[in-house]
């Protein structure tokens, strides 16, 4: 009997998430450093060509793992995987991206069994099929990035920082996408932090050039007090990286989004939610008094929480739990 979940990760050298030094790094920490610490697991990473021949790995791994389930980051063939029944699981990047992506193809094709990723289910299956099953997993927040961080009094108290894509607030472009891009553009996935630029004391940092300014992303947001998580569908990383680095973290919450109550977020307790109604009174209630006690307190129930409860260790017991289901 074998003691441990064997597990095939297997890639393209394009899936450049999988690279340390890329823009964004969180699935490189998943995937190349959580994977490996479990006890529970086997893991052996493969960097394949277009083809990939599922044969070698026959009686040799339980589950074949991908990353992504989109071309060209993954094969474009598993060859074999019809004739080794080795199930494979896969992650998946934005579901509205499955037109685009060819990703039901992909499902087919490569005989995946189950998906995960960082949306709630009803999210991702106003996209993709009821019948394919879908598990909500956070991968990405390595806590040991967040070990050291600025002391809450020394940090920047008159500005609230925001970060991440925005869209283009022009009245012209946005009827533009509306027209040309329905339902795909950025400001359409990430109006309200958009919105909250628009505000001088929100303090912005963007991209240059496919990366981010800033290097040290956990230093950086460190230095602010209060911090913005705005997203209008579903919770992203930033969710987590915010509150790990201590950050008085502003959510949106609406009825178009609870993924943050969803991930055991509450209100006034380890985060404040905002919404496009009330996003300005809370932000001045903040600004108003940024020493209160209350920000500090606010702030660091959401640090210990999210290291607590949404690392990546506690996110890959998650995936053996759906490893298990798939393979018994």
């Amino acid at each position: 009997m074998v003691d441990k979940i064997r597990i095939a990760v297997i890639y393209t050298e394009e899936f450049k998430f999988m690279s340390p030094d890329y823009r964004d790094n969180t699935l490189y920490y998943f995937f190349k450093h959580a994977l490996a610490r479990n006890k529970k697991l086997d893991v052996e990473l493969f960097i394949s060509k277009e083809k990939f021949d599922t044969k070698s790995l026959k009686n040799k791994f339980d589950v074949i793992l991908l990353p992504d389930n989109r071309l060209p980051h993954i094969p474009a063939e598993l060859s074999g995987i019809n004739e080794t029944k080795i199930p494979v699981i896969s992650r998946t990047g934005d579901p509205h991206t499955i037109k685009k992506y060819g990703r039901l193809n992909i499902h087919e094709s490569h005989q995946i069994k189950y998906l995960f990723g960082p949306m709630t289910p009803d999210y991702v299956h106003k996209f993709y099929p009821k019948e394919i099953k879908f598990k909500l997993i956070f991968a990405g927040l390595e806590s040991s990035l967040y070990e050291s961080i600025k002391p809450f009094s020394e940090r920047i108290s008159n500005k609230i920082l925001n970060t991440g894509n925005v869209g283009n607030i022009k009245l012209k472009s946005r009827i533009a996408n509306k027209i040309l891009n329905p339902g795909k553009s950025t400001w359409h996935f990430y109006k309200l932090r958009t919105m909250c630029n628009e505000l001088s004391y929100v303090d912005y940092s963007g991209m240059k050039g496919g990366s981010y300014i800033h290097k040290d992303y956990p230093s950086y947001i460190s230095s602010y007090k209060s911090a913005i998580a705005a997203s209008t569908y579903y919770a992203v990383i930033k969710h987590l990286e915010l509150t790990a680095a201590g950050c008085l973290t502003f959510m949106e919450v609406s009825n178009k989004n609870d993924d943050a109550e969803i991930l055991g977020f509450k209100d006034y307790e380890n985060a404040i939610f905002i919404n496009e109604k009330n996003y300005k009174n809370k932000f001045e209630e903040f600004l108003s008094n940024p020493n209160d006690p209350l920000w500090e307190k606010i702030a660091n129930n959401g640090r210990k929480h999210t290291l607590e409860n949404l690392n990546n260790d506690k996110s890959v017991e998650s995936l053996i739990e759906l490893i298990e289901e798939v393979i018994q």
